[in-house]
């Protein structure tokens, strides 16, 4: 360490590893904990104090250890998600805006007063966003920028705009006004979890703003998590509308040196409002007065690679060592959330009722087995009729079907050969408006042959099932004046692109609109009337004890994108088994039977949140190296009485990338202590060799 100097938790300094020096954290000793017993001659001097970056508080640490403890991952792999901003520790380069300087000069044209009339608040704007909000091109800034009209000056590392509390964007109804005063005395007071409740279209957002407002009236931070990036640009909007600035984004699509600084932004304390995905969750927030998880039920909360954590749980984790309140929102909340409510450990509030007197849509279950499609085609004659009343009213209609490109499976008439992929156990996706067929869980492709690979015969490959190009086809035959766009993340690849679809839509250039998950993910379309589903049955043929759940809050979320405004909404789901549980609930709009039943059935199997559940995944590029470690592996379990292992057993996806998995799955009753006996048991494991890896998920959320 350099002489005279002293280091305290949270600071992060450089230190030799070996030859290389490495950035790292200093960390506080447990609380009690003797001083460890190292050899002096394995001690190395700490290189240096960094000091123009700042410390993590205390709760970041306590949050670190907390959540490396729950996953038994090693803290090190924790923090490094803590410090995912590089650039926050470098040097940051000089950047440089506009302002409006002198008078307009003397050759004005439409666009450049447009620049004036929008630069005229006195702000430095970086030329690129002066530019979208004028609708003119850079070079126009340029040239007022030459003529004198704008000043060329410095930014300052993290430039936001004050957020003015005061103002409002929508009047709340009577029960928005007492879901958010009750919202209030549960924020209030220090550390306290609340289910916000509330059918699709009901205003939670409003709702929750106001909880927003009084913990930013606090000096307070807000963190708001969102399960997809292409909700934030939406939401953003709306926090613009009623704080009069924009909260800092923060998600995969945001660029590496912008998230450094907002990073830094963040740890100083001058980034108020922040609301990104769920990674967010592990910025450095020293004065975090209220978390906000939006669409709390969404799986893409769950994190599986590397530290394998539930953002949802860690946000309440987070909420609790902050001693800050924790909001979770959803119109269609998770088992777990209703359950920790009706055992009084969260606090449940409701909204019955749609935003402006709106109704929710009428769902009805169309029979496949009744009203089957014509051969070759895929949407049943029932849904195509209210296709084409929906279109003739003007109005915009919503095709789903969780299925990207456009056919799951393609073969060979003649011989039955089936295109699978060469490192996963599963079928070849045909991606007709890309030519080619591709894995979804590799991204290896090739190209449409023209003829069999296996026997070589031509034009007799058929696609097999249909995905939302399929559909998308057949719309545009059934439909052809229509204007239609399918929204899938293969065909939206960059988020530019996707919020310009999303734009499209809601400004009602598109008629119709063929999506995959990614519609159902809380948007709003004001002209949508009718949402139609095509297969209501895929997400129910599965091995997964959440299936039922799933499926029922996916379909209630898509069909609930429909009527949210004047126009009155309508779905259609198409269905093989009308008479399923799932489908039932929706077409009666009785969740709370639905809720009833399947509640009792987890309880029934101790299955979550009445169980606790951990997974146990093994790969190798060698099956038979991946099998015998995996029962190495089970043979070393020790025996418990309230808990129970199962396995191994050949994943269902038993290849993925190339390498071979076996899945063991623990099952342990509520009070059992599961990562103790998980320590315990891995302490026994014989040390893997070669290629094979061992990963541990608590609390999985896939079974494949």
């Amino acid at each position: 360490m350099p002489e005279g100097t002293q280091v305290e938790p949270g600071q992060f300094v450089v230190a030799p590893l070996g030859p290389v020096e490495y950035l790292g954290v200093v960390w506080p000793r447990p609380e009690g904990a003797p001083a460890p017993q190292i050899e002096p001659k394995k001690l190395r001097a700490i290189v240096e104090i960094v000091h123009d970056v700042p410390k993590l508080p205390r709760v970041s640490l306590d949050f670190v250890d907390w959540v490396a403890s729950y996953t038994l991952s090693s803290p090190g792999m924790v923090l490094r998600m803590m410090m995912s901003a590089g650039r926050a520790f470098e040097p940051s380069a000089p950047r440089y805006g506009v302002r409006l300087a002198g008078p307009p000069p003397a050759r004005m044209t439409p666009a450049r007063a447009r620049v004036l009339e929008a630069a005229s608040n006195g702000l430095i704007w970086i030329k690129s966003s002066l530019a979208e909000a004028a609708g003119v091109s850079p070079g126009v800034i340029d040239g007022l920028v030459d003529a004198g009209a704008l000043l060329t000056e410095p930014l300052p590392d993290w430039h936001a705009l004050p957020l003015d509390l005061s103002r409002k964007r929508a009047t709340l109804t009577k029960e928005q006004a007492e879901a958010a005063h009750a919202l209030l005395a549960n924020t209030s007071g220090g550390f306290a979890v609340t289910l916000l409740d509330g059918v699709t279209g009901s205003g939670k957002t409003e709702v929750y703003f106001e909880a927003i407002a009084a913990a930013l009236g606090q000096g307070k931070q807000v963190l708001v998590l969102m399960p997809e990036i292409a909700l934030t640009n939406q939401f953003i909007t709306r926090c613009e509308e009623r704080f009069g600035a924009r909260p800092a984004e923060w998600h995969s699509g945001v660029s590496a040196p912008l998230r450094g600084r907002i990073w830094r932004a963040v740890a100083e304390n001058k980034a108020k409002l922040v609301v990104g995905a769920r990674s967010a969750l592990f910025l450095p927030f020293p004065d975090l007065g209220l978390i906000i998880v939006d669409e709390e039920h969404d799986q893409s909360y769950k994190q599986e690679e590397r530290v394998a954590y539930q953002a949802r749980d860690m946000a309440v984790v987070r909420g609790r060592l902050g001693d800050c309140p924790v909001i979770l929102s959803s119109a269609t909340p998770s088992i777990e959330s209703l359950v920790n409510a009706e055992q009084s450990r969260y606090r449940h509030i409701r909204l019955g009722v749609r935003y402006n007197a709106a109704g929710l849509p009428a769902i009805a279950a169309i029979d496949m087995r009744a009203s089957p499609p014509e051969r070759g085609r895929w949407l049943s004659p029932v849904l195509v009729e209210a296709i084409a009343e929906t279109l003739g009213r003007g109005e915009q209609a919503l095709l789903f079907l969780n299925r990207r490109g456009y056919a799951p499976v393609t073969l060979c008439r003649k011989c039955g050969f089936k295109f699978e992929c060469p490192n996963c156990s599963a079928w070849l996706v045909e991606h007709r408006f890309r030519r080619r067929l591709e894995c979804h869980h590799c991204g290896t492709f090739a190209p449409i042959p023209e003829k069999c690979p296996h026997c070589g015969a031509e034009h007799s490959l058929v696609p097999c099932g249909p995905g939302v190009e399929r559909i998308a086809e057949e719309v545009a035959e059934r439909f052809p004046d229509a204007r239609r766009v399918i929204l899938s993340s293969d065909l939206t690849p960059s988020i530019s692109d996707l919020r310009e679809t999303l734009r499209e839509i809601e400004e009602r250039e598109v008629d119709i609109i063929i999506g995959t998950q990614l519609v159902a993910k809380g948007h709003h379309f004001p002209g949508l009337a009718l949402v139609g589903v095509v297969d209501g049955d895929l997400g129910l043929a599965q091995a997964d004890p959440r299936a039922a759940e799933r499926t029922f809050q996916l379909l209630n979320q898509v069909t609930g994108r429909a009527g949210r405004e004047t126009i009155a909404g309508r779905g259609l789901i198409q269905t093989y088994m009308p008479e399923h549980p799932v489908i039932a609930a929706l077409v009666l709009g009785d969740r709370e039977a639905f809720l009833e039943r399947e509640i009792a059935a987890r309880r029934g199997a101790t299955l979550p949140p009445f169980g606790r559940l951990a997974a146990l995944l093994i790969s190798a590029s060698s099956r038979e190296a991946a099998e015998l470690y995996a029962r190495s592996v089970a043979l070393a379990a020790p025996p418990a009485a309230k808990i129970k292992v199962l396995g191994p057993a050949e994943a269902p996806l038993s290849v993925i990338r190339g390498r071979h998995r076996y899945r063991l799955l623990v099952m342990a009753a509520r009070e059992a202590d599961l990562q103790a006996y998980l320590r315990l048991w891995l302490s026994g494991v014989p040390k893997a060799k070669g290629d094979v890896r061992l990963i541990v998920d608590v609390d999985p959320y896939s079974f494949l």
